[in-house]
């Protein structure tokens, strides 16, 4: 492995045998948390467009909106396979005949070697998990679910829509239709302790997540989230305890969990809290040096 965890670019690597990127498309969908169906306005840390700031430009098609993509890495990665992201909003929720449509649109682009689907686990009805299965038979394929948290208080709090039960029923069945899931977690929502979050972690191992994603809980202007931020000044992270925590998550999870994200980052202009997380590199240097010292720290105890 390229780090003391098993990263995304390190499974990439070890089964393909080269680096991939990913391309992040907007498949034209809302969500039932905003379009009245569960609530309105999104969970409360949602931005205006869906968590998927830097998706591509809905009024495109799927195939103008990898070109797009595509020329945005192209001194950095000018040839070679990407992943087709469908990130923002909810990627599911849509008749099947329309998630077909795109989904194969993608597919059919000669740099695309799979998919990524970002959804929740209350939007994937039969007749989608159906196709999903299909999907997963012939093209590499993960799906993304936004858990977000474990406690239900929080998950009330944020408006996430579902009880966390919603969550381990469709890890259950994309489990038994062999589909690799990745599940989200937010460190640092309000009323989430850190036993909160490290619970979270043990159970998403537990469900059988193929991948982790984590998110710092990153405060965004024009979210119902900076408004209470506003309001209450609620505690946010600092930098060091967040490592410390991120450290201790990933010792609490089985090591062959592929870890996708370690922290979050927001577009530098709409950023209200917490500022260090403007330099990505540093913290995610910090995480791993933490790991490095705790595993030395091991050895000399032995």
């Amino acid at each position: 492995m390229s780090s003391r965890f098993y990263s995304l670019n390190d499974y990439f690597k070890e089964h393909f045998n080269e680096k991939i990127y990913k391309v992040s498309l907007d498949g034209g969908m809302t969500c039932p948390n905003r379009d009245g169906k569960i609530g309105y306005g999104g969970c409360i840390f949602c931005s205006e467009a869906g968590s998927g700031d830097f998706a591509g430009d809905r009024r495109k098609n799927i195939t103008e909106q990898i070109e797009e993509q595509l020329k945005l890495i192209e001194k950095k990665f000018p040839d070679g396979k990407v992943m087709a992201y469908f990130q923002n909003f909810t990627n599911t929720y849509a008749p099947a005949e329309y998630l077909r449509e795109i989904y194969e649109e993608a597919l059919t682009h000669p740099r695309v070697m799979g998919l990524a689907i970002g959804t929740r686990p209350d939007c994937i009805p039969e007749d989608v998990l159906e196709l999903l299965s299909e999907l997963n038979k012939k093209t590499f394929l993960w799906i993304e679910l936004g858990l977000q948290t474990i406690n239900e208080n929080t998950a009330d709090f944020i408006n996430r829509g579902y009880p966390l039960e919603v969550y381990t029923d469709t890890a259950k069945k994309l489990n038994e239709r062999d589909i690799k899931f990745v599940t989200h977690l937010i460190v640092g929502l309000p009323g989430d302790s850190r036993e909160n979050i490290l619970e979270a972690a043990q159970l998403v191992d537990r469900c059988g997540s193929w991948g982790l994603k984590i998110h710092l809980l990153h405060i965004l202007k024009g979210t119902r989230l900076e408004k209470y931020y506003n309001e209450t000044k609620f505690k946010v992270y600092e930098k060091e305890e967040y490592v410390t925590l991120i450290a201790d998550v990933l010792e609490k999870i089985n090591s062959k969990m592929v870890i996708h994200r370690l922290t979050g980052d927001g577009k530098k202009e709409d950023l209200v809290a917490p500022l260090w997380s403007l330099n990505k590199r540093d913290v995610l240097n910090r995480i791993q040096m933490e790991l490095k010292t705790r595993e030395n720290n091991k050895i000399k105890k032995c």
